[in-house]
């Protein structure tokens, strides 16, 4: 079966001038995105990416979105848990989609480019929302937390899978060595785009706290807010819920 391919709900003079610049320098290094990503992390976001999926929560509607899927590893792995959900995947980069649906032999992924922060769903469409290594691209936030509130089912679960701040020094510094210094010579040499891996270390470094990411969610209308450190806190699993009650109306 051929996979679908996804469908474009934007266009770029809709963008903000961040959002087109994000978009533009993850379809440069899609080529080289999936290769990068478990070279430079040794691996273990293969870990990482397990943690997320098992915090997955299904519900009634079976479907589960993945947010900035970029090439598809996260609904690949949803897709194989859940075989009998609609794994839908929402990407600013149709390159990166492409590239990623053909690891889709089966056909079950449902890709769309779409903005996180103009959503074409319907509210309550989702049980649950992932995005991993992507909230940190998104600003502002509060306008995504917004549409994730909007679309998920009452009751439905927000899952994120993202960097900790790198402002933290874990391993004695040394990772903070790796992540200013190496991550981005590395990612020159392989990719050709050094511009890009200093973009993604400054928006690591520049990333809030897990404490600042539980308020932000907190504040954004979510309920049950919490999160995990996995490997010494070089990243964080955040969980949050839309509330199952209906919202208070001030009279």
């Amino acid at each position: 079966m051929t996979p679908a391919q996804p469908n474009s709900t934007d266009t770029d003079y809709r963008l903000s001038r961040h959002d087109q610049n994000v978009k533009a320098m993850f379809g440069n290094i899609s080529r080289w995105y999936d290769f990068l990503n478990h070279f430079l992390s040794l691996g273990m976001d293969f870990y990482w990416r397990k943690r997320l999926v098992s915090e997955v929560q299904t519900g009634s509607n079976r479907r589960i979105l993945d947010l900035a899927a970029g090439t598809l590893d996260v609904c690949k792995k949803l897709s194989e848990n859940f075989p009998d959900h609609y794994i839908h995947a929402a990407d600013l980069s149709a390159k990166m989609l492409i590239h990623g649906l053909k690891k889709d032999t089966r056909g079950r992924i449902i890709p769309v480019c779409a903005d996180a922060k103009t959503l074409p769903f319907a509210e309550n469409s989702f049980d649950c929302i992932t995005i991993s290594f992507g909230i940190r691209n998104v600003l502002p936030r509060s306008l995504a937390y917004s549409e994730i509130l909007r679309i998920l089912t009452p009751g439905g679960k927000l899952c994120i899978l993202e960097f900790g701040s790198g402002r933290q020094k874990i391993w004695g510094g040394i990772y903070n060595f790796y992540l200013s210094r190496v991550l981005p010579c590395l990612g020159k040499i392989i990719s050709r785009d050094k511009s890009a891996y200093s973009y993604l270390a400054s928006t690591i470094r520049n990333f809030p706290g897990p404490e600042e990411i539980k308020e932000e969610l907190r504040e954004a209308g979510f309920s049950n807010t919490g999160y995990k450190g996995i490997n010494s806190g070089i990243v964080f699993l955040h969980t949050a819920h839309k509330s199952d009650a209906p919202p208070k109306i001030n009279q």
